[in-house]
């Protein structure tokens, strides 16, 4: 396969070539995994490294290598594992925070141009889970999909779907079914030559299932949901990039449970659009929509142009990321509680 099998193009070849330094071979980040990276070459795969020095000069751990990147390696004589030696600079990010206390932002995905945020249609779905995933989403630059999974499964499809259009936000939605295939067509809008596209969301709603139907082979591994909640069990394990037969790259994550955010405040804003248009015409610039006179988003709320839950859901947000800011302000110090 060539390079321009995995989404190289002449503006990826035009910043390699801008950027100073010794030889060095395109390459793309496809697999993250203990340390060790999975890239493709215009010679084939090959594993890849960080050596101590990158890491050194790349002042925010966030720009080192993620799975996506177009980098530059550089050969070793007499070894197989090739040196990352540069990252190219990045068209669009999809980041969270990282789990545990620590204030580090967690690079899920680069250069991604399209992310298909996938959700079953079952009693596991999540209007607020949905928005959040989608503030993200939106954040990082990448086109946001609503993929409602499941449909082989499920007798009133219609009524998930208004739920998800009210939260979408213009984002389009897809029902299908990864299993029999229903809907798949609707994906060749977004999966062709030259692009690629992510899937996030919860474990069981269907994305190994969905990836090995693009692939056409059972690649991924699967497993079936617990009947008392149709919640899923991890499948995957690691984030890893495939070449469709038909052009086109996909990304597979992890189910994820939870999205923290990092950096949202955009993302926030194109999430929940309807409340982005009104708060303009608030009396106070930094209007919070809730006990504030001349609040335009509240008056929306009452003539029915806001759902109730839509500004709930958008104040609690908002809150989290005022709370990640001050955080990333203000780190709390090591060794103090």
């Amino acid at each position: 396969m060539s390079l321009e099998d995995w989404g190289w193009d002449e503006r990826w070849a035009a910043a390699f070539a801008a950027a100073p330094g010794r030889e060095l071979l395109p390459a793309r980040v496809i697999l993250e995994q203990r340390g060790l990276f999975g890239v493709v070459t215009a010679e084939g795969e090959r594993s890849a490294r960080v050596l101590g020095g990158l890491r050194h000069k790349t002042a925010d751990p966030a720009d080192l290598p993620a799975i996506g990147d177009w980098i530059g390696v550089e050969r070793v004589p007499g070894e197989k594992t090739m040196l990352v030696r540069r990252v190219i600079q990045r068209r669009t990010k999809l980041s969270r925070k990282a789990a545990g206390d620590a204030m580090e932002e967690q690079v899920i995905a680069s250069n991604l141009d399209a992310v298909f945020v996938i959700t079953a249609l079952n009693q596991d779905f999540n209007a607020r889970r949905l928005e959040r995933f989608l503030t993200v989403c939106r954040e990082s630059g990448a086109e946001p999909v609503i993929l409602l999974n499941k449909l082989d499964a499920c007798a009133d499809p219609a009524r998930y779907r208004a739920e998800a259009e009210a939260v979408a936000a213009g984002a389009p939605v897809v029902a299908l079914s990864a299993a029999t295939g229903a809907g798949m067509d609707a994906l060749a809008r977004w999966i062709r030559p030259g692009r690629t596209v992510g899937f996030v969301g919860s474990s069981g709603v269907g994305k190994s299932t969905l990836v090995n139907r693009l692939l056409g082979v059972q690649t991924m591994r699967t497993s079936a949901t617990r009947a008392s909640d149709e919640r899923g069990r991890h499948t995957t394990t690691h984030r890893q990039m495939f070449a469709l037969p038909g052009g086109g790259v996909l990304l597979d994550t992890p189910g994820m449970r939870e999205m923290q955010f990092w950096d949202a405040d955009r993302g926030l804003a194109q999430a929940f659009d309807e409340i982005d248009a009104l708060a303009s015409a608030c009396r106070f610039g930094n209007c919070g929509h809730d006990s504030e006179p001349g609040c335009a988003v509240k008056a929306g709320v009452e003539s029915g142009a806001v759902a109730p839950a839509r500004l709930e859901a958008w104040r609690k947000l908002k809150r989290e990321l005022e709370a990640r800011a001050s955080a990333n302000k203000y780190p709390r110090k090591k060794g103090r509680s």
